[in-house]
């Protein structure tokens, strides 16, 4: 778990060169302790920057949502958790999917995070993939099995989020991208929320990309985030 209201905001590196992501992080400096590197930038290096921002302190979560069939995905589990980083991500759509990234995991820290609904998936979208189920409710489905299964936590919205909290309990990770401040713009964005309201749900990080890395001042701006993040924490009373 983390310790401040810093360690709990993942800034994505959602970018198409490891030039550009490197200059980001250098302006970043001491201001974000987590970074999230996607398949977007693992194509383009990503991945030898994630293992050298986790060399330099830096926390990693490695957005590979992973999707295959059983055999498959235990072996890229496991040869993930030789990485050193905190979190990997796989879809939760199928209990073999989940109970095979356990036994890849093994006895390694690395931390498995079920992507329940993808946050710019709305009911419309849903529909088309032959289901009824609204998508908290598809989420919720999601968060108990990959709980069943082993997982340590779920990627969710946060407009899931206290569903989530009340029905699993403490201690299970919920990790919440689609992050907006107040006024801003949803971009391609469908289920958005602010940290005020992800943190007061009971989500125990926020993912956040544009509004810092796109931002004129992204240093400013991820200040700015900690502060809604550590000012919702203050007022849940939660430590």
């Amino acid at each position: 778990m983390p310790h401040s209201a810093r360690d709990r905001l993942i800034v994505a590196l959602d970018m198409p060169s490891l030039d550009e992501a490197t200059r980001l992080v250098a302006k970043l400096g001491d201001s974000v302790t987590f970074y999230k590197v996607g398949l977007e930038l693992l194509f383009a290096g990503g991945l030898d920057l994630a293992q050298s921002l986790r060399a330099s302190g830096k926390h990693v979560f490695l957005d590979m949502k992973l999707l295959d069939i059983s055999h498959t995905v235990e072996r890229a589990v496991a040869n993930a958790s030789e990485l050193g980083l905190n979190f990997l991500t796989v879809h939760g759509h199928d209990l073999k999917t989940l109970k095979a990234a356990v036994a890849g995991r093994g006895t390694s820290k690395l931390k498995l995070l079920a992507v329940t609904v993808l946050t710019n998936l709305g009911q419309d979208d849903l529909r088309l993939h032959g289901t009824t189920l609204s998508p908290a409710e598809l989420v919720l489905r999601r968060a108990k099995m990959a709980h069943d299964a082993g997982f340590d936590g779920v990627i969710s919205s946060g407009q899931e989020a206290a569903k989530i909290r009340e029905t699993i309990g403490p201690g299970f990770l919920i990790v919440t991208p689609g992050i907006r401040l107040e006024g801003s713009t949803m971009d391609d964005q469908e289920r958005v929320t602010t940290p005020e309201s992800a943190i007061s749900s009971g989500a125990d990080y926020v993912v956040v990309g544009r509004p810092i890395t796109q931002s004129g001042d992204p240093k400013a701006s991820a200040e700015s985030f900690v502060h809604h993040i550590r000012e919702a924490r203050r007022k849940t009373t939660r430590a």
